[in-house]
């Protein structure tokens, strides 16, 4: 009997194959199109200067009109057709679902090199970060590189050593492991004290549905996550539709008129198909009560919605309700047919997209900022895009971060009266619904990472400031990534943008505000004094202090 894939010829030494992964949702990969084939045109051109030619791997279908790997079998399918040994080029330049590529690509015996543009459009770096995250978790070996155009000189450079070398060399002189006995005496005793808490009360986190998008780097194995007295709740998005069911429009408008009366500005349409309506609204309050209430039911600490798939088909948007959840001021939620609060006087941590690393972090800093009298409202975000910018008091690289509209109100500029809701875009949420929208206030900010790296957990920490940009300036990076979600603009302490993409392990980050540099730097040192005490591997990345 033949060897299966003995017969798939080597490409030839001039030649590198190409391959690019997709969303599961034709409508995405359809409008994303445009922007991956005018990436791998200017790909395409800067190998060939090389004297190397880059040949796709898989056909454009002219039925489904898109280029995409777009699920895990067609991958299968495709890698099948590949040469184990072969030089691989990932490249995107949209949101991917990284498990369409990844079974391929933990066989793959040959030199991986992942590519992504640099924009914050659709976007292709959250795809790159997302699979270079889940390789990493992986344990497969690779490189990776970033570009606007693939004509500067970072990228061809590195470029000429992955073709000589079958590797790319990063500065990552801005990540140290945490010396725990230079941290202060009293952050040291905390995170100690707080970690020791949790070991022995221990913590539920509830997942509905795991494994969101083919994210495989946010799915934290129990063996890791539980010695840090940690456990999940594995509960069905069934479940929350079911109580959504339960819950009476009376409650929902309820929701509705504390959030009006605030000042949150709800943007109304018509036609429900590409507008926000209220009925799809009143859902979201419906789904912001249902949760909490799972989650009162179950003991949970956290809860994570996946939503993408399976749940937008059956309700509308959950990511305004994510933004309520993670708000320290929020409208009262009562446990069915009491006047029993629940989860009364802080936020119920919740992590997008069901990112357990996210919701792991998300826990952590609420222990620490609640032990030091700080707001605990923490969300994740996208690591989205950035550029220098010089003005307005401001010379520096400044990171976009965005989610899609499961911030929490305390973090934007003027509160909820700052915020706005906008209809989901219809080629990701068919059913619409709002989202949670505001500008981050100017502050200071402590940004983390928890991951999985061979066979342990470990987190990069940092510190970082947010900046009030000029409105146009905003305006125009919204216009550049999506107008309907929150933005933050973040500089990160000591931490280049080239160093950022290079080591971070995950397309998110979560952040957190405190209201001083010092009353940050001391949160920091007691959040990573924590995780140390917890077995976790603490890196610190770029300027800190105190830690």
């Amino acid at each position: 009997m033949a060897v299966p894939g003995n017969d798939v010829a080597k490409p030839a030494a001039s030649e590198v194959l190409l391959i690019t992964s997709g969303d599961l949702r034709l409508s995405a990969n359809q409008v994303c199109w445009p922007a991956q084939r005018d990436m791998e045109e200017k790909l395409t051109a800067a190998f060939a200067q090389k004297g190397i030619k880059l040949v796709r791997a898989h056909a454009y279908s002219e039925k489904d009109k898109h280029g995409f790997i777009s699920s895990q079998r067609m991958g299968m399918d495709v890698f099948m057709k590949i040469h184990p040994e072969a030089r691989l080029v990932f490249a995107t330049a949209a949101w991917q679902y990284s498990h369409h590529v990844l079974p391929g690509l933990r066989s793959h015996k040959g030199p991986i090199l992942t590519a992504a543009n640099w924009s914050g459009q659709w976007p292709g770096l959250v795809g790159l970060l997302n699979l270079n995250g889940s390789l990493i978790k992986a344990g497969r070996q690779f490189s990776t590189i970033w570009s606007k155009d693939f004509t500067d000189s970072y990228f061809l450079n590195a470029l000429d050593q992955w073709l000589r070398e079958g590797k790319i060399t990063h500065d990552l002189s801005h990540v140290r492991a945490l010396d725990v006995s230079k941290l202060p005496a009293e952050s040291a005793r905390l995170g100690a004290e707080l970690a020791a808490d949790l070991r022995y009360r221990k913590s539920i986190m509830g997942i509905f549905d795991e494994g969101c998008m083919g994210m495989y780097n946010a799915i934290i194995d129990d063996e890791l996550l539980n010695p840090a007295g940690i456990f999940k709740e594995r509960l069905s998005q069934s479940a929350l539709v079911a109580k959504m069911r339960t819950v009476s429009g009376a409650e929902a408008k309820a929701v509705y008129d504390w959030l009006v009366a605030r000042g949150v500005k709800f943007a109304f349409g018509k036609d429900p198909v590409t507008e926000l309506t209220l009925d799809q609204v009143l859902d979201q309050c419906k789904m912001y009560i249902a949760a909490m209430r799972i989650a009162s039911e179950f003991g949970c600490d956290a809860v994570g919605i996946q939503y993408q798939q399976g749940l937008k088909d059956m309700v509308p948007a959950s990511d305004l309700a994510e933004g309520l959840l993670n708000n320290a001021d929020r409208p009262p939620v009562y446990a069915e047919g009491t006047k029993e609060e629940l989860y009364a006087g802080g936020p119920l941590v919740h992590f997008n997209e069901v990112d357990e690393c996210a919701g792991m972090d998300a826990m952590i800093t609420n222990r620490c900022w609640k032990a030091l009298g700080l707001d605990p409202s923490t969300t994740l975000h996208d690591v989205r895009w950035g550029e220098h910018y010089k003005g307005d008091g401001v010379d520096d690289f400044v990171w976009l971060l965005q989610i899609s509209g499961a911030a929490p109100a305390n973090h934007f500029v003027g509160g909820y009266a700052g915020a706005t809701s906008e209809r989901q875009p219809a080629m990701y949420f068919p059913l619409g619904g709002g989202s949670l929208k505001g500008v981050g206030k100017p502050g200071e900010i402590v940004w983390s990472r928890v991951f999985a790296e061979g066979g342990a957990l470990h987190v990069d920490m940092g510190r970082g400031t947010v900046v009030s940009l000029p409105e146009a300036e905003t305006a125009r990076r919204w216009r550049e990534t999506t107008t309907q979600w929150p933005i933050v603009h973040a500089v990160l302490h000591g931490v280049s943008q080239n160093q950022m993409m290079a080591r971070h392990r995950a397309n998110h980050v979560n952040i957190a505000y405190a209201p001083t540099a010092a009353l940050a730097d001391k949160a920091l040192a007691t959040k990573a004094a924590m995780f140390a005490e917890l077995g976790i591997n603490v890196h610190l990345c770029g300027v800190t202090q105190g830690a």
